[in-house]
């Protein structure tokens, strides 16, 4: 088992939620997705700030089997790949 922990600017916390709900996990408390085999828990942080720019932050704390880890962190990533232009 281990833990991972990653924060996301600008997903909203409830995209996030559904993006893991998506990969099979069920919502067990507010902030707070279970599966077999991992856990997340979602934590809203404070703002980033650039001069008067705002932006959301989530601190993500995964906490997924060894063998599950590589093939989640590959599938998370395609669902909150974003790109600018």
């Amino acid at each position: 088992m281990q833990t991972i922990i990653r924060e996301l600017r600008g997903i909203p916390m409830f995209l996030l939620k559904e993006y893991l709900q998506e990969m099979g996990g069920r919502l067990e408390d507010e902030n707070l997705i279970r599966a077999e085999g991992w856990s997340v828990t979602l934590e809203k942080m404070e703002p980033f700030r650039l001069g008067s720019l705002s932006v959301g932050q989530t601190r993500l704390t995964i906490e997924i089997e060894d063998h599950l880890a590589e093939e989640f962190l590959a599938q998370f990533g395609k669902k909150t790949l974003r790109a600018g232009a």
